[in-house]
């Protein structure tokens, strides 16, 4: 079966109205999850959110509450993604174990997730008429790259279960768009941060953890020596480019990135949050993290054209409201 034609209207055409418009999100209880829950509401859009609350929270929905429909349950689920798809018109699929370490130490939980959940949800969408799936996909499948700017067609090369399992769900996404005509895109998620990010545990983003240890004033770690370079994209961005993503003219299976479009390094972030934070010890060092990419950070070029994204945010506005959410929600809840 041939795949469907783009969407229309292309980029920089007037948009249909969103109000009315029905979408799913997984993991829409999430970090990443809520935020798109909450932009797509402001929008308009009748939202229905699918999530079993393993790594979600019920408090990262209050203030759209009221306005959503909740489907508890687990993406793996044929039945519930059943349910959670009907009468949809784009899913955002953003249930996933995002976490490179966990995946190490449970591959096989987190590729049941990761990879036979996307696959539950794509054959769910596809039976039930949905038009478009977009896609949480992420930039480790990239592997170890040497710093400069990386575009969408560099060859995959994954390094961890994490990984290989999104560039799985890619690969599946783009077989579906082109055997069964459903509308897919795949957006490459470089290093997201932001209000609602879990600061604890062996497995937590550098961003939390740097915050979280300068407001109590511990000595950071680092993992290696901190010259490694990463692509830090606020959490709203991220949001907007999946709102652009759900009608953009997109080609079948098409897959683009979304970050920021420049290097931090990792010392100068630390640095950055202590200026904020006004506080700081020095940092412990410790041995490189298994699985870990490289230095390099995205290039928005195609995501410009595709979707016309840029993104809105700098890193130091974006930690500013990073840390001033840590310090209400976190350290004076």
């Amino acid at each position: 079966m041939s795949a469907r034609k783009p969407a229309e209207p292309a980029r920089g055409e007037p948009q249909a109205s969103k109000v009315g418009r029905k979408a799913l999100v997984t993991g829409g209880a999430g970090f990443i999850g809520s935020h798109l829950v909450e932009s797509l509401v402001a929008e308009g859009w009748r939202v229905r959110v699918l999530d079993d609350f393993s790594s979600g929270r019920p408090a990262n929905l209050t203030a759209v509450a009221e306005a959503i429909e909740l489907v508890r349950g687990d993406v793996r689920d044929e039945d519930v993604a059943a349910r959670a798809v009907a009468g949809v018109e784009v899913v955002f699929h953003q249930a996933a174990v995002p976490s490179v370490p966990r995946s190490l130490a449970r591959p096989v939980h987190t590729n049941a997730v990761n990879v036979e959940g996307t696959l539950c949800v794509l054959a769910a969408s596809r039976q039930a008429g949905v038009r478009r799936l977009v896609y949480a996909g992420s930039a480790a499948v990239h592997g170890d790259l040497p710093a400069g700017a990386v575009v969408e067609g560099t060859p995959a090369a994954p390094r961890s279960p994490y990984a290989l399992q999104k560039h799985t769900g890619e690969l599946y996404c783009r077989l579906y768009a082109e055997l069964f005509g459903l509308e897919t895109i795949s957006l490459r998620y470089f290093n997201v941060y932001g209000p609602r990010q879990d600061p604890h545990g062996d497995y937590a983003a550098v961003i939390p953890r740097f915050v979280a240890d300068c407001l109590a004033g511990v000595s950071p770690r680092v993992h290696g020596d901190g010259e490694q370079t990463r692509d830090f994209v606020y959490v709203a961005d991220v949001a907007r480019a999946n709102r652009l993503a759900a009608d953009a003219a997109i080609p079948a299976g098409a897959v683009c990135n979304v970050g920021s479009g420049r290097a931090t390094r990792v010392l100068d972030l630390l640095a950055e949050i202590e200026r904020q934070t006004g506080r700081g010890r020095a940092p412990v060092h410790e041995p490189p993290r298994a699985g870990d990419g490289g230095r390099g950070h995205a290039s928005l070029a195609y995501a410009g054209e595709l979707l016309g994204y840029t993104p809105g945010v700098s890193l130091e506005e974006g930690l500013r409201l990073t840390i001033a959410y840590f310090e209400k929600e976190v350290v004076n809840p």
